[in-house]
């Protein structure tokens, strides 16, 4: 079934992320990842840039407004993203999609909505006094991004789309190294006990609480994840799964039953994880002790941060879940920031 300009709300704290999606036809792009800026012509009241990643083009519009911060840096905020997310899943999610950047009051990105219709857009507001370091440390970007690697599904599995961009987001940032390993697993450790079931719960299928929807869908991902690793001996994760979903077709533009995405990521696996794990957690609480899985993979939360105990049972499962097949003690500088190239950049002609 086709969803046209259906809209979804999340909410991480007191930020706001919204999905909408439409069905349309999909494009593979299979390419080598290289970026590079190129200027491009624009309306009045408006700055307009393109990034290329890849095959993949991203058009960057500013809406009328002012923010203090400088082009580069807007600029610089939307390659991160775009690294990575493209770093996470192999390439950018689909050919093309328009970035629509839209100045508001105050300071920090304050929400962002993702649309499949048109080939893949996303608007996202951003306060006018917001400086480096808030769009060094923005999460929503790439949570809107990676929205765009997943196909829309029914109503009733809105957890899914929301828990996939909620677990991937920082490990993806990570693996760019975007945020520090330390700061991930603790908000990881910190929230994700909020997907946890409570008093009534009836399954991710009819829980549609905000913990329910995004911290539930964390909670899949983070188990499914974390039992890929075990059976494949750490050779292949949840990453593997949702780059085997989008290689297979499965991008916001379509419309997929979820079963038939669970199944294409089992199958580029080797491993029946995915179907499984909905199986036992859809249409009933499925409870988890959290707690002894911290410490089985040597988390411990130390004020506000972590610290990683290298003797635990699962300390190498963890490795593997953060950097994927990248030595944490390596600390490989990105391809993608190797291969960055700055081109070009339009300026705003306007009298106000």
């Amino acid at each position: 079934m086709h969803v046209v300009n259906t809209w979804r709300v999340a909410m991480r704290e007191n930020q706001k992320s919204f999905r909408l999606r439409n069905g349309s036809p999909s494009l593979a792009v299979l390419c080598p990842l290289v970026l590079f800026f190129v200027a491009c012509a624009y309306p009045a009241d408006t700055v307009t840039s393109t990034l290329l990643i890849g095959n993949s083009r991203i058009d960057v519009t500013m809406e009328e407004g002012q923010l203090h911060a400088s082009k580069e840096d807007v600029m610089k905020w939307v390659q991160w993203s775009a690294e990575s997310v493209a770093g996470y899943y192999g390439r950018f999610p689909v050919p093309h999609i328009v970035l629509r950047i839209i100045p508001t009051d105050g300071s920090g990105v304050r929400g962002g909505r993702t649309f499949g219709d048109h080939g893949g857009h996303i608007s996202i507001h951003v306060g006018s006094n917001t400086t480096w370091p808030d769009f060094a440390d923005d999460w929503m970007l790439t949570h809107e991004m990676v929205h765009l690697a997943f196909p829309s599904v029914d109503d009733n599995h809105h957890w899914i789309e929301e828990g996939i961009a909620t677990y991937v987001e920082p490990f993806a940032r990570v693996r760019a190294h975007h945020m520090d390993a330390n700061q991930m697993w603790f908000e990881v450790v910190r929230d994700l006990p909020k997907g946890l079931p409570e008093s009534g719960d009836r399954g991710l299928d009819h829980t549609h609480t905000w913990g329910r929807t995004y911290w539930g869908g964390a909670l899949f991902c983070f188990l499914a994840d974390l039992e890929i690793h075990q059976k494949t001996e750490n050779r292949q994760g949840l990453q593997d799964a949702l780059r085997g979903i989008l290689d297979a077709g499965g991008d916001i533009r379509q419309d997929w039953d979820l079963e038939k995405a669970l199944d294409a990521g089992d199958r580029a696996t080797g491993v029946a994880v995915l179907h499984p794990l909905y199986d036992k957690m859809k249409d009933q609480p499925y409870n988890v002790d959290l707690p002894a899985m911290w410490t089985q993979l040597g988390i411990e939360r130390d004020g506000h941060t972590v610290r990683f105990i290298d003797s635990a049972p699962l300390a190498k499962t963890r490795d593997a879940m953060t950097y994927g097949s990248a030595s944490p003690a390596a600390k490989p500088i990105s391809a993608l920031e190797n291969l960055t190239i700055f081109a070009g950049r339009t300026s705003t002609p306007t009298n106000r």
